[in-house]
């Protein structure tokens, strides 16, 4: 037809003069333009109009085009044309076509039931539901297409049905678990969804992570912790029934932790490694992440529990070195001076040391009993020596000795030999220019800057700190930077910052008596000065060190009192509600405080772990 009129105009072409041929040719492209050169153009001019919103011009060209091209693309959005023009009839007369050519994957009886849905026919549109389910034909393929158009369209019971008929009549084995147990979570009927999942798992134990992230999702355990129990409970039936799955056990395992209950979970831990007759691996893990979450005595159990292998299992000697790092732990979390304590530990140490001996593999272990002997027994002389053994080892880590570096630079730091401790810093700096160990002695020489006064060339070190990718190092200097731009920078007058960082290096030598003398000089000399938070920060907690709690809380509440829009405030905040919740057991004082903390310091360095203690005393599940 295009053809024909083309030459029709090429015809006439040698009978007209100049301007009309002009005229002409400009209306042959127009009609180049304006009529399509076949389906494809009234196709694309369909989807057009149709993507665009107008409904009317798309459906002129779908009805063109639905008599001769009936796949589902056009199918589907010539009905949507009908429907979006409120075309009832029509739209009911092309759906019933399409079930007579189409009656067993049960779809168009469901566009059927849903056509009348669209057009309030409730009655007649479950009846279409109801033949959809019927009709499909159970094999995978057509199971899955119609529930996941069940879905598509909020009718989870007929998905539910559909699956479950695939199920029942299922060809291939396929018993349709995982798309039952995640529908019934949408329905709510928590109690199916989990029997479905624990029957997947116990079937196909490879499905066990996805389950688990599945049920973590839909159940939600941190805002309904209540559905923890549901949980528990199935499990504990299934282990019971099924004693030779032990998927279930390792699920309990799963499930313990989401509730922080670390006891329950050495329980189902050591059955599963006796049970598999494990190395100690799954232990491992346990005791380390009971021990981070401060259940101390679980982690201890769970180490000792590995130990007991004997030196023959893999891990004999990470078992014996992490449990003496969470005895040291336990007793650093517990205020004031325990010398007993201590000289227990350290002899735990020397007797593991001298069954394991000093190589390279227990360098780490030399270190923190260096730094016990070091700060909490006064035996600077012996820790010192032991670190430069460390350091001397052959083959030792370029990382391990580098970290012995820093503690001897502490130490050295501890007895006042303060070049000798820059010294070693820089060392360690140098070696590790790029990396978190080469930031942390970047930030220990600053804050030697920092102790002997020289303000200026500490802050020049923070600046470039404050930018690290280490976040813990990166807070750390913001810190300190706040405090010398607060209270140095501002200030003309140099002897007080002087005096308090003078004051902090002596805190950090456990000298608690001269470190207040010199803060409360301050107070007496320089009333009402900048640095008078900073002040009742450091005797609150020198105090808190000491444990003379009711004197550490006087001196954080006073900065609350009268500081409360100082760059102390959350930190003293935080700190009271510390105190509240594991000193004073007043949970409901730690909960207003973090609370408030959360609220009024939304910018505070401690708002996450402020919002996780908070959310535990309020009784939530906590990744």
């Amino acid at each position: 037809m295009i053809s024909g009129k083309m030459n029709l105009l090429t015809h006439r072409i040698f009978h007209i003069g100049k301007c009309d041929l002009m005229r002409i040719l400009f209306f042959s492209l127009l009609l180049w333009v304006a009529v399509p050169v076949n389906a494809q153009d009234d196709l694309d001019l369909a989807e057009y109009y149709y993507n665009q919103g107008m409904i009317e011009q798309a459906k002129l060209y779908y009805e063109k085009l639905y008599k001769s091209n009936k796949t589902n693309r056009v199918y589907t959005n010539y009905l949507g044309t009908l429907i979006g023009l409120n075309d009832f009839d029509e739209a009911e007369k092309l759906v019933k076509k399409k079930i007579k050519s189409e009656s067993d994957d049960g779809v168009a009886y469901l566009q059927l039931g849903d056509l009348y849905k669209k057009f309030n026919k409730t009655k007649e549109a479950q009846q279409q539901f109801e033949l959809a389910v019927s009709k499909v034909k159970a094999t995978r393929s057509n199971i899955i297409r119609l529930a996941n158009e069940f879905t598509r369209i909020n009718e989870y019971e007929y998905a539910l049905r559909t699956y479950e008929k695939g199920k029942s009549s299922s060809q291939d084995g396929y018993n349709f678990a995982f798309e039952i147990a995640n529908t019934k979570g949408i329905l709510g009927d928590y109690n199916g969804m989990i029997e479905a999942f624990l029957d997947l798992v116990g079937e196909e134990a490879s499905y066990l992570q996805t389950v688990q992230n599945s049920l973590n999702r839909t159940l939600n355990f941190d805002e309904n912790p209540s559905n923890l129990e549901l949980l528990r409970v199935q499990l504990l039936k299934r282990v019971q029934k099924f004693p030779d799955k032990t998927v279930f056990n390792e699920m309990l395992v799963w499930l313990f932790l989401q509730k922080k209950d670390f006891t329950s979970a050495f329980i189902q831990v050591s059955a599963l490694d006796k049970r598999l007759n494990e190395s100690g691996g799954r232990m491992i893990n346990l005791a380390s992440l009971a021990g981070s979450n401060k259940d101390y005595e679980t982690a201890k159990k769970a180490y000792q529990y590995v130990i007991d292998k004997g030196a023959a299992s893999p891990y004999y000697i990470t078992a014996r070195i992490e449990k003496l790092q969470i005895m040291s732990a336990e007793l650093a979390d517990k205020p004031g001076i325990n010398k007993e304590a201590y000289l227990q530990l350290e002899n735990d140490y020397l007797i593991t040391l001298g069954e394991v001996g000093r190589n390279a593999e227990t360098a780490i272990m030399m270190k923190e009993l260096a730094h016990i002997e070091a700060f909490h027994l006064d035996k600077t002389e012996e820790a010192a020596q032991i670190l430069r053994e460390a350091i001397d080892i052959p083959g030792l880590y370029p990382k391990t000795q580098a970290i012995c570096k820093l503690e001897l630079a502490d130490v050295y730091l501890f007895t006042g030999e303060i070049w000798d401790a820059s010294l070693l810093y820089s060392q360690v700096e140098l070696d590790f220019k790029e990396d978190a160990l080469g930031h942390e002695a970047k930030f220990r020489n600053a804050k030697i800057s920092y102790y002997t006064g020289d303000f200026a060339w500490a802050q020049g070190q923070l600046d470039v700190l404050k930018a690290s990718t280490t976040k813990l190092i990166s807070n750390d200097a913001i810190e300190l930077s706040l405090l010398i731009t607060d209270n140095f920078n501002m200030d003309t007058i140099t002897a007080p910052m002087e005096m308090y960082a003078r004051a902090d290096l002596l805190a950090y030598q456990n000298k608690f008596d001269a470190a207040m003398t010199t803060v409360d000089s301050i107070l007496t000399e320089y009333p009402y000065h900048s640095l008078t938070d900073d002040i009742y920060m450091m005797k609150g907690n020198l105090y808190y060190r000491q444990a003379q709690f009711d004197s550490a809380r006087s001196y954080y509440q006073k900065i609350l009192d009268f500081h409360f829009k100082d760059i102390t405030a959350d930190d003293a905040l935080f700190k009271l509600a510390g105190m509240n919740q594991y000193i004073f057991n007043d949970t409901a004082k730690a909960m207003e405080l973090y609370e408030k903390l959360i609220t009024d310091y939304p910018g505070s360095l401690f708002v996450v772990e402020a919002r996780k203690r908070f959310r535990l005393l309020r009784g939530d599940a906590i990744e």
